[in-house]
């Protein structure tokens, strides 16, 4: 039995009271689910700005939503934060402003989001004495750093807004582990992927997207020649990597470890594999070949995560490649299209 699946037992057996952040987002959402599903008790703190209701109302349907307390509220707002907080062992910290073009458009709203938020809420989750706070960082961190596989230590500059304020973040948590002893681990997520992701707006990630488009027989769109890269990371890696990190061992706070699969998959890779299991499910479908325009500013070329430090530090062994990913995926957005 691997130390997950043991601290999944435990849980069970000693609940604790948690709260996560950015609840009606993706990744929050997910993670209120596996909490409520292993008998904790969940605060979940959402202003929408770009998460969904629905997510909540998801959520309110859980067999143990007994256990589960909405706030609607804002972490630029101290006394919102104050009032998530009651009570809270654990943080789960996943509120953001997402997205690098987002940020190159609106550089001042990011920050706030993602700086200002989230000095408020360690701030305050330090002067309670929580017992972990685990933070949502980003691969974007490594900037124009072309070494591969990317490892904690060898950072390049950034190239965003969005990039910025995640490095700002992992700051502020260094510094507050050294002067307040905080308990603060980081996890700089890598294009993570699955059930329930938003496939519309401007900012939508490339997987649901491009689902998206597909499934209504229309183009997808690529940016550049198709071989720019990504390591590709299934949501329930990054459910376990939370708990572990909520559960880990005191020398493994204060740094801020890579998530990811540990594999690389090419725009034109990750189209194939979408389009094939499409197909499968649907044989109906007719799928065009993508189209290809510009690359992004802010983007950059290849991505591909050394987690050896997870594994280290956090017993983090993910457990989901991406076609079992894409189908699990692929598989719950039809649902969700015939509910």
């Amino acid at each position: 039995m691997g130390r997950y699946e043991e601290l999944e037992k435990e849980l069970k057996s000693k609940p604790k009271v948690w709260l996560v952040t950015g609840v009606a987002g993706f990744i929050g959402s997910h993670l209120v689910d596996r909490l409520l599903s292993l008998g904790q008790k969940v605060y979940g703190l959402d202003n929408f700005a770009t998460g969904r209701k629905s997510n909540v109302e998801f959520l309110k349907k859980h067999p143990e939503s007994k256990n589960f307390k909405f706030i609607q509220g804002d972490i630029c707002n101290m006394d919102d934060c104050k009032k998530a907080l009651n009570e809270v062992q654990i943080v789960l910290h996943q509120a953001a402003l997402g997205s690098v073009p987002r940020s190159i458009k609106e550089p001042l709203a990011s920050h706030a989001a993602n700086v200002d938020g989230f000095l408020n809420l360690l701030k305050l989750a330090t002067g309670q004495q929580v017992e972990r706070f685990v933070y949502a960082s980003s691969s974007s961190v490594y900037g124009d750093s072309e070494e591969l596989p990317k490892a904690e230590g060898h950072e390049g500059k950034v190239l965003s807004p969005y990039a910025a304020t995640k490095l700002i973040d992992e700051i502020y948590a260094d510094v507050f582990k050294r002067v307040y002893n905080a308990p603060v681990v980081g996890l700089r997520y890598f294009n993570v992927f699955g059930a329930r992701q938003d496939p519309n707006g401007p900012y939508a990630a490339v997987i649901p997207l491009w689902v998206s488009s597909m499934l209504a027989e229309e183009s997808v769109y690529i940016n550049g020649d198709g071989s720019y890269s990504r390591d590709f990371c299934y949501i329930e890696n990054v459910i376990q990597a939370n708990l572990l990190a909520a559960t880990c061992e005191d020398r493994a706070l204060g740094k801020a470890y890579n998530v990811a699969l540990g594999d690389q998959t090419t725009l034109l890779q990750l189209f194939e594999y979408i389009k094939h299991g499409l197909e499968e499910l649907m044989p109906e479908l007719n799928i065009p070949d993508p189209e290809h325009r510009d690359f992004r500013d802010g983007d950059i070329p290849h991505s591909l995560a050394d987690i050896s430090q997870a594994k280290g530090f956090l017993h983090y062994e993910p457990k989901v490649s991406i076609k079992d990913g894409l189908l699990k995926t692929l598989k719950a957005y039809l649902q969700e299209q015939e509910s």
